[in-house]
């Protein structure tokens, strides 16, 4: 069967998931050429991506590919394509968690997974790093609500919660937790944990790098010297954690840590790359609360980690918090949960 032509445009359900927001389609309903369709659909290249979709952001320049999966004991596969804003490109390097949340949703409302009365559980495979996450979707009468009293800090008002359970996701794009096998590696003058436990990081104090941690992203954003120093690390932290030339890639994330200022465990300001975020990561977040964990690093100086096998590591960040509850076992995390929120926003076709 042919691809569907582009020019006819493309049925496509457009959702906020977690502080994120970007295009869900069926993988099915995509033109063979992907890639071009996607930078057309959303206006790149173009810093306001004016000629499309794209709201002149990486966090709202985000699609998910979805379909019935038929791997054993999952409903799902994803795939997270992060398109650019000011280049052309449609990248796979990283998973999305924040995305992610309204993938169980989507594929509801879309026919992938038959709905139980009050919550449906869908297992997704995450086809970026080869993990399953576990989604609990709340279906009152068979049919998905997007009202609720959910709350989370980077979005207005409130909405049904999204508890997403993560598992065996150490390495998942680095080939190990700690890709260089050590805790703490010194690059360009400065001391960085680089660790991936869903999402690629570079974890450095904030002190080291100039800078207190309470500063805005825009005042970030427009500290050229911290830019150019901060991409000097990414560039050389690309090839020692397994991920070679990432110069135009959108991983590692470069997260700068100092202590909480709002009794959480740490607080973080974190560039995605070049981007200041308003917030973090979902995956990010259970990265840097896994180097909250550690006996050592950047993140172990300073985090406030509570007692028991259960923790929760509240991960401030420029616009709140997000919350990991870490499982820990043998002295280790086994798995993470968070908790999101996602909004249908339209249901249509998009044209390109």
């Amino acid at each position: 069967m042919s691809r569907p032509s582009a020019g006819e445009g493309v049925r496509c359900m457009w959702m906020r998931g977690g502080t994120s927001k970007g295009g869900y389609f069926l993988a099915e309903d995509l033109p063979d050429d992907r890639d071009g369709f996607l930078l057309r659909v959303m206006g790149s290249p173009d810093p306001r991506q004016i000629d499309g979709m794209g709201g002149a952001d990486p966090l709202t320049s985000k699609i998910a590919v979805v379909k019935r999966s038929e791997r054993p004991g999952v409903d799902i596969d994803y795939l997270f394509l992060q398109v650019f804003v000011d280049e052309p490109i449609v990248t796979d390097a990283q998973n999305c968690g924040n995305i992610l949340a309204g993938v169980g949703p989507f594929a509801i409302e879309r026919g992938l997974i038959e709905a139980e009365d009050g919550q449906t559980e869908v297992r997704i495979f995450m086809e970026n790093t080869g993990q399953i996450a576990t989604a609990k979707i709340a279906t009152p009468d068979r049919r998905v609500t997007y009202a609720g009293d959910a709350r989370i800090d980077g979005v207005p008002g409130t909405a049904a919660a999204v508890p997403i359970t993560f598992a065996d996701t150490a390495g998942s794009s680095c080939g190990a937790l700690l890709p260089t096998g050590r805790v703490v590696d010194v690059i360009e003058g400065i001391e960085c944990t680089l660790i991936d436990n869903g999402m690629p990081c570079v974890v450095m104090l904030a002190s080291d790098l100039g800078i207190d941690g309470t500063e805005t992203p825009g005042v970030l954003e427009a500290d050229g010297d911290l830019r150019s120093k901060l991409e000097a690390i990414r560039l050389r932290a690309g090839p020692m954690m397994n991920l070679g030339d990432v110069a135009k890639k959108s991983v590692p994330k470069m997260t700068m840590v100092s202590p909480a200022k709002a009794g959480g465990a740490i607080s973080t300001r974190t560039f995605i790359p070049h981007r200041c975020h308003d917030a973090i990561g979902v995956l990010g977040a259970v990265s840097v609360a896994t180097a909250c964990l550690l006996l050592e690093g950047p993140a172990a100086q300073l985090a406030v980690v509570p007692d028991g096998d259960e923790k929760l590591i509240s991960v401030e960040h420029p616009t709140g918090e997000m919350s990991v509850i870490a499982t820990v076992r043998s002295g280790a995390m086994s798995n993470a949960a968070v908790l999101r929120t996602a909004r249908k926003l339209f249901d249509g076709f998009v044209f390109a």
